[in-house]
Protein backbone atom coordinates (compact mmCIF):
# COMPACT_ATOMS: atom_id res chain seq x y z
CA UNK A 1 0.00 0.00 0.00
CA UNK A 2 0.81 3.32 -0.62
CA UNK A 3 2.83 5.44 2.19
CA UNK A 4 0.11 7.64 3.44
CA UNK A 5 1.67 10.82 3.90
CA UNK A 6 3.45 10.26 0.50
CA UNK A 7 1.83 13.22 -2.15
CA UNK A 8 0.49 11.83 -5.55
CA UNK A 9 -0.46 13.62 -8.77
CA UNK A 10 -4.25 14.34 -9.00
CA UNK A 11 -3.61 12.29 -13.01
CA UNK A 12 -2.97 9.11 -10.70
CA UNK A 13 -5.48 9.38 -8.24
CA UNK A 14 -7.95 10.60 -9.92
CA UNK A 15 -7.56 7.66 -12.35
CA UNK A 16 -7.62 5.18 -9.87
CA UNK A 17 -10.92 6.05 -8.58
CA UNK A 18 -11.91 6.21 -12.42
CA UNK A 19 -10.44 2.55 -12.83
CA UNK A 20 -11.69 0.96 -9.51
CA UNK A 21 -15.42 2.31 -10.61
CA UNK A 22 -15.18 1.18 -13.98
CA UNK A 23 -13.62 -2.42 -13.55
CA UNK A 24 -16.07 -2.83 -11.21
CA UNK A 25 -18.83 -1.92 -13.36
CA UNK A 26 -17.62 -3.90 -16.06
CA UNK A 27 -17.57 -6.97 -14.13
CA UNK A 28 -21.04 -6.38 -12.71
CA UNK A 29 -22.44 -5.93 -16.38
CA UNK A 30 -21.40 -9.23 -17.30
CA UNK A 31 -22.24 -10.97 -13.85
CA UNK A 32 -25.24 -9.33 -12.64
CA UNK A 33 -28.71 -12.14 -12.20
CA UNK A 34 -31.68 -10.76 -14.24
CA UNK A 35 -33.29 -13.51 -13.13
CA UNK A 36 -33.01 -12.61 -9.30
CA UNK A 37 -34.00 -8.77 -10.37
CA UNK A 38 -36.85 -9.89 -11.73
CA UNK A 39 -38.08 -12.16 -8.59
CA UNK A 40 -37.34 -9.00 -6.91
CA UNK A 41 -39.80 -6.99 -9.32
CA UNK A 42 -42.65 -9.14 -8.60
CA UNK A 43 -42.19 -9.37 -5.18
CA UNK A 44 -42.53 -5.27 -4.91
CA UNK A 45 -45.27 -5.73 -7.31
CA UNK A 46 -47.29 -7.70 -5.63
CA UNK A 47 -47.27 -5.95 -2.59
CA UNK A 48 -49.21 -2.75 -1.81
CA UNK A 49 -46.61 -1.08 0.45
CA UNK A 50 -43.12 0.53 0.15
CA UNK A 51 -39.94 -0.60 -0.67
CA UNK A 52 -37.91 0.63 2.52
CA UNK A 53 -34.40 1.19 2.04
CA UNK A 54 -32.09 1.34 5.01
CA UNK A 55 -28.04 1.87 5.45
CA UNK A 56 -25.56 3.02 8.01
CA UNK A 57 -22.96 5.82 7.03
CA UNK A 58 -22.07 6.36 3.36
CA UNK A 59 -25.03 3.17 2.38
CA UNK A 60 -27.22 4.94 4.05
CA UNK A 61 -26.85 8.41 1.98
CA UNK A 62 -26.73 6.24 -1.19
CA UNK A 63 -30.03 4.86 0.35
CA UNK A 64 -31.84 8.16 0.63
CA UNK A 65 -30.96 8.77 -3.32
CA UNK A 66 -32.33 5.31 -4.10
CA UNK A 67 -35.30 6.19 -2.46
CA UNK A 68 -35.26 9.48 -4.38
CA UNK A 69 -35.09 7.47 -7.23
CA UNK A 70 -37.84 4.90 -6.58
CA UNK A 71 -40.72 7.48 -5.07
CA UNK A 72 -40.32 10.20 -8.77
CA UNK A 73 -40.54 7.09 -10.53
CA UNK A 74 -43.59 5.58 -9.15
CA UNK A 75 -42.54 3.39 -6.68
CA UNK A 76 -43.49 4.24 -3.00
CA UNK A 77 -40.53 4.39 -0.90
CA UNK A 78 -39.42 5.77 2.17
CA UNK A 79 -35.83 5.69 3.63
CA UNK A 80 -35.79 3.98 7.32
CA UNK A 81 -32.03 4.76 9.13
CA UNK A 82 -31.08 1.98 11.38
CA UNK A 83 -30.15 3.17 14.23
CA UNK A 84 -33.20 4.82 14.95
CA UNK A 85 -35.03 1.91 13.51
CA UNK A 86 -33.53 0.02 16.88
CA UNK A 87 -34.77 2.66 18.86
CA UNK A 88 -38.88 2.60 18.03
CA UNK A 89 -39.11 3.73 13.90
CA UNK A 90 -39.41 0.07 13.11
CA UNK A 91 -42.68 0.55 13.69
CA UNK A 92 -42.94 2.47 10.46
CA UNK A 93 -42.82 -0.82 8.27
CA UNK A 94 -45.69 -1.89 7.69
CA UNK A 95 -46.30 -5.69 6.59
CA UNK A 96 -47.05 -4.62 2.86
CA UNK A 97 -43.91 -3.69 3.00
CA UNK A 98 -40.52 -4.86 2.09
CA UNK A 99 -36.63 -3.94 2.77
CA UNK A 100 -33.43 -2.93 0.64
CA UNK A 101 -30.63 -2.35 2.75
CA UNK A 102 -27.55 -1.61 1.66
CA UNK A 103 -23.87 -2.34 3.34
CA UNK A 104 -20.78 -2.99 1.64
CA UNK A 105 -19.13 -5.12 3.96
CA UNK A 106 -22.59 -6.64 5.09
CA UNK A 107 -22.03 -6.37 8.89
CA UNK A 108 -22.83 -2.83 9.28
CA UNK A 109 -23.51 -3.41 13.39
CA UNK A 110 -27.03 -1.64 13.76
CA UNK A 111 -28.34 -3.65 10.22
CA UNK A 112 -26.99 -6.86 11.77
CA UNK A 113 -28.79 -6.17 14.88
CA UNK A 114 -31.75 -5.10 13.10
CA UNK A 115 -31.98 -8.52 10.88
CA UNK A 116 -33.53 -10.48 14.15
CA UNK A 117 -36.58 -8.29 14.12
CA UNK A 118 -36.93 -7.85 10.52
CA UNK A 119 -37.21 -11.78 10.10
CA UNK A 120 -39.46 -12.38 12.72
CA UNK A 121 -41.91 -9.59 11.88
CA UNK A 122 -41.83 -11.35 8.65
CA UNK A 123 -41.03 -8.53 5.96
CA UNK A 124 -39.44 -9.36 2.61
CA UNK A 125 -35.82 -8.24 2.82
CA UNK A 126 -33.04 -7.64 -0.37
CA UNK A 127 -29.88 -6.50 0.10
CA UNK A 128 -27.17 -4.23 -1.87
CA UNK A 129 -23.92 -5.53 -0.48
CA UNK A 130 -20.19 -7.04 -2.18
CA UNK A 131 -20.09 -9.86 -0.03
CA UNK A 132 -23.08 -12.22 -0.13
CA UNK A 133 -21.82 -14.66 2.15
CA UNK A 134 -21.84 -11.29 4.59
CA UNK A 135 -24.81 -11.51 7.97
CA UNK A 136 -26.75 -9.24 5.76
CA UNK A 137 -26.34 -11.31 2.63
CA UNK A 138 -26.86 -14.28 4.07
CA UNK A 139 -30.73 -13.22 5.66
CA UNK A 140 -31.70 -11.29 2.38
CA UNK A 141 -34.02 -13.66 -0.21
CA UNK A 142 -32.57 -11.61 -3.07
CA UNK A 143 -28.96 -9.88 -2.45
CA UNK A 144 -27.62 -7.71 -4.97
CA UNK A 145 -23.75 -8.23 -4.86
CA UNK A 146 -20.76 -6.56 -6.85
CA UNK A 147 -17.22 -7.23 -6.66
CA UNK A 148 -14.45 -4.71 -6.11
CA UNK A 149 -11.57 -6.07 -7.80
CA UNK A 150 -8.89 -3.19 -8.00
CA UNK A 151 -10.79 -2.05 -3.93
CA UNK A 152 -12.29 1.20 -3.45
CA UNK A 153 -10.16 3.27 -5.41
CA UNK A 154 -9.43 5.54 -2.22
CA UNK A 155 -5.65 6.16 -1.93
CA UNK A 156 -5.75 4.47 1.53
CA UNK A 157 -8.17 2.03 0.15
CA UNK A 158 -10.70 3.21 3.25
CA UNK A 159 -12.97 6.07 2.05
CA UNK A 160 -16.25 4.03 0.01
CA UNK A 161 -15.60 5.79 -3.17
CA UNK A 162 -16.24 2.30 -5.79
CA UNK A 163 -18.59 1.04 -3.42
CA UNK A 164 -20.74 3.75 -3.46
CA UNK A 165 -20.65 3.88 -7.18
CA UNK A 166 -22.03 0.08 -7.30
CA UNK A 167 -24.53 0.83 -4.92
CA UNK A 168 -25.95 3.62 -6.88
CA UNK A 169 -26.05 1.66 -10.04
CA UNK A 170 -27.78 -1.25 -8.44
CA UNK A 171 -29.75 1.32 -7.12
CA UNK A 172 -30.95 2.82 -10.70
CA UNK A 173 -30.87 -1.07 -11.96
CA UNK A 174 -33.66 -1.75 -9.46
CA UNK A 175 -35.67 1.69 -10.32
CA UNK A 176 -35.38 1.32 -14.18
CA UNK A 177 -37.05 -2.66 -13.91
CA UNK A 178 -39.49 -1.05 -11.81
CA UNK A 179 -40.35 1.37 -14.11
CA UNK A 180 -40.36 -0.89 -17.05
CA UNK A 181 -42.84 -3.11 -15.64
CA UNK A 182 -44.97 -0.20 -14.29
CA UNK A 183 -45.47 0.83 -17.89
CA UNK A 184 -44.11 4.08 -16.18
CA UNK A 185 -44.87 7.08 -18.71
CA UNK A 186 -43.51 10.66 -18.95
CA UNK A 187 -47.25 11.90 -17.96
CA UNK A 188 -46.53 10.11 -14.47
CA UNK A 189 -43.30 11.48 -14.30
CA UNK A 190 -44.55 14.93 -14.80
CA UNK A 191 -46.77 14.49 -12.07
CA UNK A 192 -43.80 13.93 -10.01
CA UNK A 193 -41.85 16.19 -10.90
CA UNK A 194 -43.90 19.61 -11.19
CA UNK A 195 -41.05 22.01 -10.86
CA UNK A 196 -37.60 23.24 -12.32
CA UNK A 197 -36.50 22.13 -16.00
CA UNK A 198 -37.85 18.34 -15.60
CA UNK A 199 -41.17 19.35 -14.76
CA UNK A 200 -41.12 22.29 -17.42
CA UNK A 201 -39.86 19.69 -19.91
CA UNK A 202 -43.20 17.54 -19.13
CA UNK A 203 -45.78 20.23 -19.46
CA UNK A 204 -48.02 19.76 -21.45
CA UNK A 205 -48.07 22.12 -25.04
CA UNK A 206 -51.97 23.55 -23.98
CA UNK A 207 -50.46 25.22 -20.73
CA UNK A 208 -47.88 27.14 -22.78
CA UNK A 209 -49.19 27.71 -26.11
CA UNK A 210 -50.66 30.81 -27.38
CA UNK A 211 -54.44 30.44 -27.47
CA UNK A 212 -55.36 33.92 -29.73
CA UNK A 213 -52.57 33.87 -32.84
CA UNK A 214 -52.63 35.90 -36.17
CA UNK A 215 -54.29 34.68 -38.93
CA UNK A 216 -55.27 35.53 -42.51
CA UNK A 217 -57.47 33.89 -45.42
CA UNK A 218 -55.56 32.67 -48.41
CA UNK A 219 -56.81 36.08 -50.69
CA UNK A 220 -55.17 38.36 -48.06
CA UNK A 221 -52.55 41.17 -49.49
CA UNK A 222 -49.48 41.73 -48.81
CA UNK A 223 -50.32 44.44 -45.98
CA UNK A 224 -52.82 42.52 -44.58
CA UNK A 225 -50.26 39.96 -43.98
CA UNK A 226 -47.51 42.18 -42.58
CA UNK A 227 -50.35 43.78 -40.56
CA UNK A 228 -51.60 40.62 -38.76
CA UNK A 229 -47.50 39.19 -38.13
CA UNK A 230 -47.08 42.45 -37.09
CA UNK A 231 -49.94 42.83 -34.88
CA UNK A 232 -49.41 38.52 -33.58
CA UNK A 233 -45.40 39.05 -32.70
CA UNK A 234 -44.75 36.30 -33.37
CA UNK A 235 -43.32 36.92 -36.73
CA UNK A 236 -45.39 34.45 -38.66
CA UNK A 237 -49.05 34.27 -39.21
CA UNK A 238 -51.26 30.88 -40.13
CA UNK A 239 -52.98 31.06 -43.56
CA UNK A 240 -56.26 29.67 -43.01
CA UNK A 241 -59.51 28.90 -45.40
CA UNK A 242 -62.50 28.88 -43.11
CA UNK A 243 -61.55 26.75 -39.96
CA UNK A 244 -58.98 24.98 -42.26
CA UNK A 245 -55.45 25.15 -41.90
CA UNK A 246 -53.58 25.31 -45.23
CA UNK A 247 -50.38 27.03 -44.79
CA UNK A 248 -48.23 30.15 -42.58
CA UNK A 249 -46.17 32.82 -43.61
CA UNK A 250 -42.82 33.62 -41.62
CA UNK A 251 -40.50 36.02 -41.73
CA UNK A 252 -38.23 34.69 -43.91
CA UNK A 253 -41.16 34.10 -46.25
CA UNK A 254 -41.32 37.52 -46.52
CA UNK A 255 -37.99 37.84 -46.95
CA UNK A 256 -37.33 35.57 -50.25
CA UNK A 257 -40.75 36.96 -51.70
CA UNK A 258 -39.82 39.98 -51.84
CA UNK A 259 -36.81 39.52 -53.27
CA UNK A 260 -38.01 36.86 -55.84
CA UNK A 261 -40.49 39.67 -57.13
CA UNK A 262 -38.20 42.19 -56.95
CA UNK A 263 -36.04 40.34 -59.21
CA UNK A 264 -38.54 38.98 -61.49
CA UNK A 265 -39.38 43.19 -61.46
CA UNK A 266 -43.27 42.16 -60.70
CA UNK A 267 -45.46 44.12 -57.85
CA UNK A 268 -45.53 42.38 -54.42
CA UNK A 269 -48.68 44.73 -53.37
CA UNK A 270 -50.60 42.40 -56.28
CA UNK A 271 -49.41 39.06 -54.48
CA UNK A 272 -52.18 36.98 -52.30
CA UNK A 273 -50.46 34.80 -48.99
CA UNK A 274 -51.70 32.01 -50.79
CA UNK A 275 -49.01 32.55 -53.39
CA UNK A 276 -45.96 33.15 -51.21
CA UNK A 277 -47.26 31.08 -48.06
CA UNK A 278 -45.33 27.55 -47.36
CA UNK A 279 -47.87 24.53 -46.93
CA UNK A 280 -47.66 21.60 -45.04
CA UNK A 281 -46.88 23.27 -42.27
CA UNK A 282 -45.54 21.55 -38.80
CA UNK A 283 -48.15 20.90 -36.25
CA UNK A 284 -48.26 19.28 -32.91
CA UNK A 285 -51.19 18.51 -30.33
CA UNK A 286 -51.89 20.33 -27.37
CA UNK A 287 -51.54 17.14 -25.42
CA UNK A 288 -48.42 16.24 -26.46
CA UNK A 289 -45.47 17.39 -23.97
CA UNK A 290 -43.18 20.62 -24.32
CA UNK A 291 -40.26 18.84 -24.50
CA UNK A 292 -41.38 16.71 -27.75
CA UNK A 293 -42.19 20.15 -29.25
CA UNK A 294 -38.67 21.39 -28.76
CA UNK A 295 -37.12 18.34 -30.71
CA UNK A 296 -39.83 18.70 -33.27
CA UNK A 297 -38.25 22.47 -33.94
CA UNK A 298 -34.77 21.24 -33.26
CA UNK A 299 -35.00 18.51 -36.20
CA UNK A 300 -36.86 20.79 -38.61
CA UNK A 301 -34.93 23.70 -37.84
CA UNK A 302 -37.76 25.92 -37.14
CA UNK A 303 -39.02 28.24 -34.17
CA UNK A 304 -42.55 27.81 -33.79
CA UNK A 305 -45.15 24.67 -34.33
CA UNK A 306 -48.97 25.38 -34.72
CA UNK A 307 -50.68 23.36 -32.09
CA UNK A 308 -54.08 21.17 -33.11
CA UNK A 309 -57.33 20.03 -31.05
CA UNK A 310 -58.54 17.07 -32.47
CA UNK A 311 -56.36 18.01 -35.88
CA UNK A 312 -57.82 21.67 -35.89
CA UNK A 313 -55.53 24.18 -35.34
CA UNK A 314 -55.96 26.09 -31.67
CA UNK A 315 -52.71 27.39 -30.74
CA UNK A 316 -49.33 28.55 -31.90
CA UNK A 317 -46.02 27.00 -29.38
CA UNK A 318 -43.26 29.48 -30.61
CA UNK A 319 -39.69 28.52 -29.35
CA UNK A 320 -39.22 32.08 -27.13
CA UNK A 321 -42.16 30.15 -25.00
CA UNK A 322 -39.80 26.99 -23.87
CA UNK A 323 -36.96 29.75 -23.16
CA UNK A 324 -39.19 31.35 -21.11
CA UNK A 325 -40.42 28.15 -19.52
CA UNK A 326 -36.69 26.39 -19.14
CA UNK A 327 -37.31 23.82 -21.40
CA UNK A 328 -34.40 24.69 -23.48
Amino acid sequence: MRDENQGTGAQEVGNAVLDAARIALGELRDTWNPKTVDDWVDMVMGRGGRVVLTGMGKSGLVAQKTVATFASTGCPSLFLHPAEALHGDLGMVTHEDSILALSNSGESEELVRLLPSLIRLGIPLAAITARPESSLGQAATWTFSYRLAQGEGCPLDLAPMASTTLQLVWGDILASCLMARRGFTRDLFALNHPAGSIGAKLMKIKALMHESWPRVSTEASLTEVLKAMTGGRLGMTTVMEGPVLVGVITDGDLRRTLEKTEQEAGNPLKLTAAQFMSRNPATIDEEALALDAAGRMEVRKITFLVVTRQGAPCGIIHIHDLLASKVL
